[in-house]
């Protein structure tokens, strides 16, 4: 997966609480089993005035021009900024899929669900939970801001105000590495790669009949 290490860029403010799975990537979409394809279709009920199927263009498509993510001034942000809970409801691991296809790298939220946390991580998507009343103040300054820009840096755990204001937030060290080294479950087991050809040979050497070819029995 790829490596996170610091993201600066706009932020797309989402001012609602308790966002949910089956918000982030509706379970019409959900006819895949590849990792792409849900970029087009995040938040999908909410961007668009017309009901969707998995592959369809957005350009073919009525958008919701009161949503947010629809403003152009907010296109392309890398960076969404929600409220608490984020990420709750269902354990799907398509609604990161959706989130960084779309191009988000990272969200800022209060509080999010524990299943889409550990999904973050499998997946290179920064969850940074910030205080409450501070993730209000930079909503409203979103909202009243053209360009408002943030800057996160995962070496030092800092977000980065455009005025030089910084708010630390805490993530597990295991899960830190993990991020800035890129490494998914598969890399993970890769890093053992040595250790595990090791046990094996021993393991062969130990009880060698289990690896000999028996003959079919009929």
């Amino acid at each position: 997966m790829q490596a996170f290490t610091e993201v600066k860029g706009l932020v797309a403010p989402l001012d609602r609480a308790n966002i949910d799975t089956d918000q982030i990537i509706p379970k019409q979409f959900l006819k895949s089993i590849k990792r792409t394809g849900f970029g087009a279709h995040l938040f999908d009920a909410w961007r668009f005035l017309d009901a969707g199927v998995l592959g369809m263009a957005p350009a073919t498509r009525r958008t919701n021009p009161e949503f947010v993510l629809n403003e152009p001034r907010h296109r392309g942000a890398p960076i969404l900024l929600a409220g608490e809970n984020f990420g709750c409801g269902s354990s799907r691991e398509h609604a990161v899929w959706a989130l960084m296809e779309y191009g988000f790298r990272s969200v800022i939220a209060p509080s999010f669900a524990d299943i889409f946390t550990s999904n973050c991580f499998k997946n290179g998507l920064l969850p940074v939970a910030l205080p409450a009343q501070v993730v209000a103040a930079l909503m409203g300054e979103c909202q009243n801001t053209q360009g408002f820009t943030l800057a996160i840096d995962l070496e030092a755990c800092e977000v980065r105000h455009e005025d030089g204001r910084t708010f630390a937030f805490q993530i597990k060290a295991s899960d830190r590495q993990r991020l800035l080294q890129g490494l998914d479950e598969i890399g993970l087991s890769l890093a053992h790669a040595s250790d595990i050809k090791s046990f094996e040979a021993r393991h062969k050497s130990r009880f060698p009949w289990l690896f000999e070819n028996q003959p079919c029995r009929t």
